[in-house]
């Protein structure tokens, strides 16, 4: 192994052994900026720069990350859990710290529509409370269908789900501008579309919400 990758692997070695005592939050940015530092001396070692460079920029690279989970995050997750509990909605952090709703079509749309159903409502509104107290915070709204139908009809469907989802927060007090949609149509199900409960796990909506560091 060349000197300026070993610097890397050491930097990402020792940061995940001492990140025992870490808290979640800072054990994620320690992980982070050790990856970036074994990026950041490869780079080094391609382009014939200093390997020690490379890894410290590489380390603040990773380090800075592109969301946080601060105490607003960690608060709506937490009661998102409990406003969802027993709904089978499910409520995660992610692996770039996002929170992520994924709301299935039993709770959010009935077949063919785009209409919010009175089951998703009481979520939706424990949600646009939690970003109104959070306002660094930014959502990405994603809809998709299963594999009946064709794209012609799927497509713009999905988007209708996600664009409703969006209109209900506004309508909420969330402005629309903290809000991106987008529809996924049947291109990326979760499940078999070859049977009943596939297609049902497929037809779903999921709510990403992320706080950017400042």
């Amino acid at each position: 192994m060349r000197k300026p990758l070993l610097i890397g692997t050491v930097a990402v070695v020792m940061l995940a052994t001492g990140c025992a005592d870490m808290s979640e939050t800072q054990r994620r940015t320690a992980i982070g900026a050790g990856a970036g530092a074994l990026g950041g001396a490869a780079i080094g070692a391609m382009t014939g720069g200093r390997a020690g460079t490379g890894a410290v920029i590489g380390a603040g690279v990773g380090a800075l990350g592109t969301y946080i989970w601060s105490q607003h995050m960690e608060k709506q997750k937490q009661e998102m859990q409990a406003a969802t509990q027993g709904t089978g909605v499910t409520v995660t952090q992610t692996a770039d710290n996002q929170l992520k709703l994924d709301i299935p079509s039993d709770i959010s749309f009935a077949t063919n529509r785009s209409d919010i159903q009175p089951s998703f409502r009481p979520i939706l509104d424990r949600f646009a409370e939690g970003l109104r107290n959070n306002p660094n915070a930014e959502v990405r709204i994603i809809g998709h269908t299963d594999s009946t139908g064709n794209d012609a009809i799927n497509d713009p469907l999905s988007l209708d789900r996600a664009t409703s989802t969006r209109n209900y927060l506004t309508a909420r007090g969330v402005s629309g501008a903290r809000i991106h949609v987008d529809g996924r149509g049947s291109r990326e199900p979760i499940a078999s579309n070859d049977t009943a409960e596939g297609r049902a796990r497929n037809r779903r909506v999921e709510i990403f919400m992320g706080e950017r560091q400042g």
